[in-house]
């Protein structure tokens, strides 16, 4: 029960790295001595000290780095034991001759996987693995698709009036959400590391693509013009934010804009998905058009599907919104101000 306990705690600490330390997983970390926290640690920043270390190092600060070697360190996920953008966590462990460590997930990364754990046990290390394993996996549920199938983590969203149009005729723009539907959007925008829409979209809406409703950080912009028919007065071309252009007919950079070359002969969905985690993205808001969802939908590439309906406007005449997968269960839904927001999510996680 204490392991339990504890482990929440690490992943209450762990969230608030969330949108700061892709393609990091967000971890926290928690070290007890005599059924006492001594130090709590989290992974603040991609780049920065990881959990463990900041962990250890608080539990110094405040005094208690003798009771170190005879406590408990729990952590969310599995410790690396390789040299990125800091030194091994593992070696760390075994410094400061912590005698048993608890871990909630092995971690997928192929330069960790098993390492960390198995470093630490050869050392001496008491080790257990896979407490609240789940919830664990939940948390960098983007982390581990896109370690283990090679893909990004992809959510489609849309909006689409009450009587199922998600834009006027010939495409026209239509406000369909309300405001605080719309800060909704630009916070889940926060919280992946990339915004994908189709040519027309681009076109039509001439959208921003960034948080300015939000205070979390704007994504990569993902743009599909296959042909490079965009103008580049567009608001995707201001240099303020990285934007990458998926098309079939160059490779450049040009600014803060890249644009890269790709396959004719793949698959649309897979060939997007194959360049976006190349790109070392790790997850993705795909926001329209209706044939770029539907295109994901039907290829059955999706983890998330977010849909804001208004109970109010009624288009007409219009393009029809995109059709739900066969079978598909709800899994949450939220009322805003007469929005009805409905969230889909695959039961298998992927």
């Amino acid at each position: 029960m204490n392991d339990r306990i504890y482990m929440h705690r690490c992943l209450e600490l762990a969230v608030k790295g969330a949108g700061l330390v892709a393609p990091n997983p967000m971890v926290g970390a928690v070290l007890v001595h005599n059924d006492c926290i001594i130090g709590e640690g989290w992974h603040k920043k991609y780049g920065e000290a990881h959990a463990e270390v900041n962990c250890i190092n608080e539990a110094v600060k405040n005094g208690f780095e003798n009771d170190i070697a005879e406590s408990t360190l729990y952590v969310s996920l599995e410790p690396c034991a390789h040299f990125g953008k800091t030194p091994p966590c593992a070696d760390l462990i075994i410094k400061y001759r912590i005698p048993k460590v608890v871990i909630g997930c092995r971690d997928p990364f192929e330069a960790v996987n098993g390492k960390g754990i198995e470093r630490l046990r050869s050392a001496g290390v008491d080790v257990t693995v896979g407490i609240l394993e789940n919830e664990c996996r939940e948390l960098n549920r983007r982390f581990f698709i896109c370690q283990e199938k090679k893909r990004p983590y992809i959510v489609l969203k849309w909006a689409e009036t009450a009587d199922g149009k998600i834009s006027g005729t010939d495409g026209k723009r239509l406000l369909i959400s309300n405001h605080l539907s719309n800060r909704l959007v630009h916070r889940w925008r926060s919280e992946e590391a990339a915004i994908l829409v189709g040519t027309n979209t681009a076109l039509n809406d001439n959208p921003q693509l960034n948080t300015r409703l939000w205070s979390g950080k704007s994504p990569v912009r993902l743009i599909l013009d296959l042909n490079l028919r965009l103008p580049l007065s567009l608001n995707i071309f201001d240099g303020k934010q990285k934007t990458i252009i998926l098309n079939t007919v160059k490779e450049a950079e040009e600014g803060n804009v890249l644009f890269v070359k790709m396959n004719k002969e793949t698959g649309l969905v897979e060939e997007i998905c194959r360049v976006i985690y190349q790109q070392n993205i790790q997850s993705v808001l795909v926001e329209g058009g209706a044939r770029l969802l539907q295109a994901f939908i039907d290829e059955d590439m999706w983890a998330e599907i977010r849909v804001i309906r208004s109970k109010d406007i009624f288009a007409g005449e219009g393009l029809a919104a995109p059709f739900l997968p066969a079978q598909v269960k709800k899994t949450d839904e939220i009322n805003l101000a007469g929005d009805h927001i409905l969230i889909y999510r695959k039961q298998n996680k992927d």
